[in-house]
């Protein structure tokens, strides 16, 4: 029996259509980023129930655990600061002795004055901002550190590119809080420092330090090295800088262009997966997934088209894609995050980093970048 040609033309029809409608892309909502934070951040925190200490690594993750807070209105991830807190009495390292404090590095209570002992008081001016009756002991150490550091004739304490997101935030907070101008003037003076001896103008990217300045260092191909991970902390701290440094800053426009000019630059660098190699412009020197920059990454250009310093059309190609990335293969499915770089200060400095590979300072880049994807998604 034969079938009407008007039929068959009705049916392949139909059956386009329904093709059609099945290949079409599943549109992302909020909720559902809400969710995966939710499985992100839970398991993070039943797997380590305990307070860690105030070092950077920790202070990182809890950077990204209230973001997740706020998003979300877990009161549990809210108290899980807290307690990592009061746990560390309000403070980063302890000495109370100032003839001792340092800056230089080092991983003891007298190194009062390294910026990987003050990424904490970012975290504790949070919280503090999020009392409706204000406790001034959640500050009290913030403030003591920072204006002795002020007072100081050195300029030179941020002298590895880690540094701008450990402490940049916290000098625009503490500015906020206490009305106080020199907050603004020295973040500045210690930015100068920083961006004369790491910034390269022509790649607009920053060196990990002074010893990987090129030509004196370089990759595998001979190319200027600049580490992802780096650069990630420098980009998410201009972001969380830009977002509570008043408008009539008179450095303002400055921070804006180094952010704008590393944007463009980040996303030349970008891999067609999504990620960004560990060595930005050398693929070679250090192949392969790698989730702790390309978090930072996608919460700087999340953050940016949000608050209308970047290009929403130009940006939403690099966010759609280190997206997938973050989600569909940095993400494993009982919620660990993976592919994290260990600590360490170089691209090349890890072998094996795989699906297992996480940390601390990873899972809270990642939270970053989740909420400001929530904020995007419900904007």
């Amino acid at each position: 029996m034969k079938i009407p040609g008007l039929i068959i033309s009705f049916l392949l029809l139909a059956s386009f259509f329904s093709c059609s409608e099945k290949e079409k892309p599943k549109t992302l909502t909020g909720e559902e980023v809400i969710s995966q934070i939710k499985k992100v951040n839970d398991y993070w925190q039943s797997t380590h129930p305990e307070p860690a200490n105030a070092f950077w690594h920790p202070a990182a993750y809890h950077t990204g655990n209230l973001a997740a807070y706020q998003v979300t209105g877990e009161e549990a991830y809210k108290k899980y600061s807290e307690d990592w807190a009061v746990k560390n009495e309000w403070k980063g390292a302890k000495s109370d002795n100032k003839a001792d404090w340092k800056y230089s590095y080092g991983e003891t209570d007298d190194f009062v004055l390294f910026g990987d002992w003050q990424i904490c008081f970012q975290v504790y001016a949070d919280l503090y901002n999020m009392d409706e009756v204000k406790d001034e002991k959640k500050i009290a150490r913030a403030r003591e550190v920072m204006e002795y550091e002020m007072s100081t004739s050195q300029n030179d304490y941020w002298w590895w590119a880690d540094g701008l997101y450990m402490v940049m935030p916290v000098m625009t907070k503490l500015y906020n809080i206490t009305g106080n101008q020199q907050y603004l003037d020295k973040l500045y003076e210690y930015f100068s420092y920083a961006r004369d001896l790491m910034y390269d103008k022509e790649s607009h990217l920053f060196y990990r330090d002074a010893k990987y300045i090129y030509p004196q260092h370089k990759t595998k191909n001979q190319m200027k090295d600049f580490w992802s991970r780096g650069n990630g902390w420098v980009f998410a701290g201009l972001a969380k800088v830009l977002q509570d440094l008043p408008e009539n800053d008179t450095h303002r426009a400055e921070y804006i262009k180094i952010y704008q000019d590393m944007a463009k630059a980040l996303s030349d660098c970008q891999q067609e997966e999504g990620f960004w190699t560990r060595s930005l412009l050398d693929s070679e020197h250090a192949p392969g997934y790698e989730t702790s920059g390309t978090a930072f990454f996608t919460f700087g250009y999340l953050w940016g088209v949000n608050n209308g310093f970047l290009d929403e059309k130009t940006y939403k190609p690099v966010i759609d894609k280190s997206w997938k990335y973050l989600t569909e293969t940095a993400l494993q499915p009982d919620g660990k995050i993976g592919y994290v770089q260990p600590i360490g200060e170089r691209a090349d400095q890890h072998k094996d980093v795989g699906a297992e590979t996480t940390a601390d300072f990873g899972v809270g880049a990642f939270l970053l970048a989740a909420s400001e994807m929530v904020k995007y998604l419900n904007k």
